[in-house]
C-alpha cells in the first residue's frame, strides 16, 4: 500500500470504533489484500463477479478467519487524494468503496467476538449507515467542501448498483439502501446541526447494537418514518 494509505485506513477504523463506542482488538490493516490472485486464491475457487471491495470470510471450527480485498486502483487513487484533507466529488466513491469494507470488517469483526451472528443484509444495511455519518464527520471538519449534491441525495437517491449482481443480490442491496436512507434522512431531520450531539451518539451506538431484525423494527417505527 501507498505512503499515507495505511493512516488512513487507520484512520477510518478508528472513526467507526469512536463513533459506536465500539473497541476492537483487530486491526483491519492486518487483513487486508490487494492481490488478485490471492484473492482468487483465498475464496478457494468460489465463483462470483469482481468487486472492488470484498470482505472474504471462511467459518471453521476454531472461529472465523476474515480477509478483506480492496482493489489496488482504488486505493493508488486515494493515497493521491487523501479525503481527509480534501473530500469532494471526485475521490467520494473511492472514499466510500474503501470506508464500506472497512465497515464491514469492523461489524463482523465486532459481533463475532460476542458470537453473534450477521446477515448480509445486515452488513450492507449498516455499511450505508456507516458511510453516511462518516461522511458528516468529514464535512464537518471541512465546511468548504462539495460533493455536487446533498449527501443524502448523493448517497441515495441515485445509488448505481452493479449490473452484474444477480436477482437476490440486487434485492438485497436495494433493500439495505432503501432502509438506511430512512434511517439517515429521520437522523438528519431530528439532529440538523453539524455537531454530533450526545442524543445522536446514543442513538447511533443503541442502532449499532441491534440485530438486523430489531434494526429494521426500529427503522419502521412512526419516529423514523
Amino acid at each position: 500500500m501507498g505512503t499515507g494509505l495505511p493512516d488512513l485506513l487507520a484512520a477510518m477504523q478508528g472513526q467507526l470504533g469512536r463513533l459506536y463506542d465500539v473497541e476492537l482488538r483487530q486491526d483491519v490493516r492486518d487483513y487486508v489484500v490487494t492481490d488478485r490472485v490471492m484473492r482468487a486464491a483465498l475464496m478457494a475457487g468460489a465463483p462470483g463477479r469482481h468487486s472492488d471491495e470484498q470482505l472474504i470470510v471462511v467459518e471453521s471450527d476454531d472461529g472465523v478467519d476474515l480477509a478483506l480485498y480492496l482493489d489496488r486502483e482504488v486505493l493508488e487513487r486515494l493515497a493521491s487524494a487523501d479525503p481527509r484533507e480534501n473530500l469532494s466529488g471526485a475521490n467520494l466513491a473511492d472514499f466510500w468503496t474503501v470506508l464500506e469494507g472497512v465497515s464491514h470488517f469492523h461489524y463482523l469483526a465486532w459481533n463475532a467476538a460476542f458470537d453473534k451472528p450477521v446477515t448480509l443484509l445486515e452488513l450492507e444495511m449498516q455499511a450505508e449507515v456507516d458511510k453516511y455519518f462518516s461522511t458528516r464527520l468529514l464535512l464537518q471538519e471541512q465546511p468548504a467542501a462539495t460533493l455536487g449534491a446533498p449527501l443524502l441525495q448523493r448517497l441515495f437517491e441515485d445509488p448505481g448498483f452493479d449490473p452484474q449482481l444477480d436477482a437476490e443480490e440486487m434485492d438485497r442491496y436495494q433493500s439495505a439502501s432503501t432502509l438506511a436512507g430512512r434511517y439517515c434522512a429521520s437522523l438528519a431531520s431530528r439532529f440538523p446541526a453539524a455537531t454530533f450531539t450526545p442524543d445522536l451518539l446514543r442513538e447511533l451506538r443503541t442502532f449499532y447494537r441491534l440485530p438486523q431484525t430489531a434494526k429494521i423494527a426500529r427503522i419502521r417505527a412512526s419516529g423514523f418514518a
